[in-house]
């Protein structure tokens, strides 16, 4: 039961995404202590959002077929999954509310982007409106939890890179999804539409982050642009090749280090 739960989170993007803003914590400045707060906020997060993904789909998976799945394959009961991410949601509030009011509220705007998605917006035209506002959400709260005040560019960037995502990820699920009635902005878009989208938004993040923390500034130019170009070489061979979403996690850890470098600018 315990692995089917571990499974049920997501783990490899859930473990991601909290790397990501504790590498970010650090690089703006928070202490170890504050850092590993914001980390586990970030974590208990991510749970609450994979677990409530899981518990909620689980019809949907069972008829597309998808036995990887824990709740389908009966490693662990929808049950089990649905209570563990009403705790790990009740864990995140808790968490966010020992930071300033200001990154505790963007902290748990970012825990319902994640709900809102699982249920009902995955469903509707506005898919990418949760991804984009709970990305946007993580870096912004990272900086509020300091406290210091958040620059535009970098909630920009995270909404870019998150709309990016939903419409990369979609990509390779285009056939179940249609099957069992999923209709989001990619499905309605299609598929050459979503890779369109997916490689816009991409290479906006990373021109985003590239150039918004030194704006008017030569010095770093040389590093910045060659992460342009290496994004610009990703999509385009990820477009061409029909491997998008493998180029979307290309560019992820091209903006996760220029996110990590942009922290040490705030």
């Amino acid at each position: 039961m315990l692995i089917g739960l571990l499974r049920a989170t997501h783990p490899e993007p859930a473990a991601a995404v909290t790397a990501v803003a504790g590498g970010l914590a650090l690089a703006a400045g928070h202490g170890l202590g504050s850092a590993g707060l914001v980390t586990a906020t970030v974590a208990a997060s991510q749970l609450a959002v994979g677990w409530t993904n899981d518990a909620v789909d689980a019809d949907r998976d069972t008829a597309a077929g998808r036995t990887g799945k824990p709740i389908v394959a009966g490693r662990v009961s929808r049950r089990a999954v649905a209570v563990a991410a009403a705790s790990a949601a009740v864990t995140t509030a808790v968490l966010a509310l020992s930071f300033p009011a200001p990154a505790a509220a963007v902290a748990l705007i970012g825990l319902a982007g994640g709900l809102l998605y699982d249920w009902p917006l995955k469903l509707t035209v506005v898919s990418v409106l949760p991804y984009a506002v709970s990305f946007a959400a993580l870096p912004a709260f990272v900086v509020l939890a300091l406290p210091a005040p958040v620059p535009v560019w970098l909630p920009v960037a995270g909404g870019l890179l998150g709309a990016g995502a939903h419409f990369a990820n979609t990509l390779p699920d285009f056939a179940a999804d249609a099957a069992t009635g999923v209709r989001g902005l990619p499905h309605r878009l299609g598929p050459r539409g979503s890779a369109l989208a997916a490689a816009g938004l991409l290479l906006a993040a990373t021109a985003v982050l590239a150039y918004g923390p030194a704006f008017g500034s030569a010095e770093g130019s040389l590093p910045r642009s060659i992460a342009v170009l290496a994004t610009i070489l990703a999509v385009s061979v990820g477009y061409s090749t029909g491997m998008l979403f493998r180029a979307f996690i290309v560019v992820a850890l091209i903006d996760v280090g220029l996110l990590i470098t942009a922290g040490t600018v705030l």
